[in-house]
């Protein structure tokens, strides 16, 4: 492959990467809140989260842009702290990690949601602290859906489009990852070759991903319950 093609291979990873290190906490927070409180709104927030997922993504890309652009609210909040998003790759690990989101907290909330209360309620009858029964039930539980959701999300991450380039632009080696730099050979008379590399490296990447998930999932069935079955969340 051509220092081109590596160029933008490891920025997808990067920006995916990244993208992850902040959507999954958020999304377990999320995915918690949802599976085991009830609140005033909780509903609403449920719909909220979702939106990335079915709103187009431009429109999250424009969200993102009117609110952590240089001229937006958050934007200029966070511009004295020397932080930026705008045109730059941690603002696309910011759009795939929106975009993402949906797809990660929505396998959490389904592990968390499928925890027995009474599991709970054993452990705080035995005098277990609310800590004490998140570290021993809750978290442990939620991992084959923090796996599903993380695999989920760094997909839809590597492949994001409609929202990056909105938001970032299409900047070789600080914004173009896969799907921008096929969309921009598309446009060549010569990048065949390109999308054809770029095609063939994004689904190898993808494939390792899935087989690394379904081996992970197994080895975390079998530490939890002892089955050997794959239990897709």
């Amino acid at each position: 492959m051509s220092a081109e093609i590596w160029s933008i291979v490891l920025l997808s990873l990067k920006v995916s990467f990244f993208a992850l290190c902040w959507a999954v906490p958020v999304s377990f927070g999320l995915a918690y809140l949802l599976a085991r409180k009830r609140f005033v709104g909780r509903r609403l927030l449920s719909a909220v989260i979702m939106l990335p997922l079915v709103m187009p993504p431009v429109v999250t890309g424009l969200v993102l842009l009117y609110g952590f652009g240089p001229t937006g609210p958050i934007g200029q909040l966070l511009a004295p702290l020397g932080i930026s998003f705008a045109f730059n790759a941690a603002g696309a690990s910011l759009a795939a990690g929106l975009v993402a989101l949906p797809l990660i907290v929505r396998p959490i909330r389904l592990s968390l949601e499928a925890v027995d209360p009474d599991l709970d309620e054993a452990l705080e009858v035995a005098g277990k602290m609310g800590w004490q029964r998140f570290t021993m039930l809750y978290f442990p539980m939620s991992l084959p859906g923090i796996v599903a959701g993380g695999i989920l999300g760094f997909a839809k991450a590597l492949g994001e489009f409609g929202a990056t380039i909105t938001f970032v632009a299409n900047i070789p080696g600080e914004t173009q990852t896969f799907s921008l730099a096929i969309h921009s050979a598309l446009q060549r008379f010569d990048g065949e070759q390109m999308v054809l590399m770029l095609s063939l490296v994004s689904i190898s990447i993808s494939v390792i991903a899935v087989l690394g998930s379904e081996y992970l999932l197994n080895w975390l069935q079998v530490r939890l319950s002892g089955d050997r079955s794959v239990r897709h969340a």
